[in-house]
């Protein structure tokens, strides 16, 4: 299993769609709302948790076809099926994957790109905690996602369509969490809510996307 998380986060670096064009959305993202909203800095610093976690969820998507096209390919999917590795198991591996390369630099990029929206500092801390926290539920969604279209010609955007809507209770707990902390209200609530949110979607979908990928390849 570490070989193939290994050979996973090699694949998405070398092919372009981990770290550098995730982080490059994500940026342009943040770069563009000032010039559509205006440079007040109020204003700003009240929408920055939505953009921010807007901005990483749509960077998310950016890789997530990539996450079995590949493999499907070239045969490696059909071999990893057949061996003695649960696909479960595969499932949750190229889960980790996509998070490492994508999840985890938008978590780091998060305070740097938090000044240009003007997020009070004492905001920074509750949002890279939430990203921390939901970003996992984010590429463990889209694995699903993924698993669903595998089989299918470009099926890019009925993947996005499809992921799109399973998105939007962790971007509301998240960016919740984060717009509390930076406003100095009680946290705890949305915290709970998107922590036990993100352990359901990791318990559930890699069995879900296995049983979705065991029909696929039949």
């Amino acid at each position: 299993m570490i070989a193939l998380l290994l050979r996973d986060i090699r694949l998405a670096v070398r092919a372009g769609g981990g770290f550098g064009l995730g982080l490059a959305f994500f940026l342009i993202v943040v770069v563009l709302v000032p010039f559509a909203v205006g440079p007040e800095t109020a204003l700003l610093s009240r929408i920055a948790p939505g953009v921010l976690w807007i901005g990483a969820l749509l960077a998310c998507l950016l890789s997530l076809d990539r996450i079995f096209a590949l493999d499907r390919e070239d045969g490696t999917l059909d071999l990893l099926a057949t061996s003695p590795l649960p696909l479960e198991g595969v499932v949750s591996i190229k889960a980790l994957a996509h998070w490492v390369t994508t999840g985890v630099p938008l978590v780091l990029a998060a305070p740097v790109l938090a000044v240009l929206m003007s997020l009070p500092p004492e905001g920074f801390r509750w949002l890279v905690i939430s990203l921390l926290i939901g970003t996992p539920a984010l590429s463990v969604i889209g694995t699903f996602g993924a698993a669903l279209t595998v089989g299918i010609k470009r099926g890019g955007l009925l993947m996005s369509l499809l992921v799109l809507p399973l998105y939007v209770p962790t971007l509301i707990f998240g960016a919740e969490v984060a717009r509390a902390g930076a406003e100095g209200l009680a946290i705890e609530t949305p915290l709970v809510l998107l922590a036990a949110l993100t352990c359901v979607t990791i318990a559930v979908l890699p069995f879900a996307s296995a049983a979705v990928l065991r029909m696929n390849l039949r």
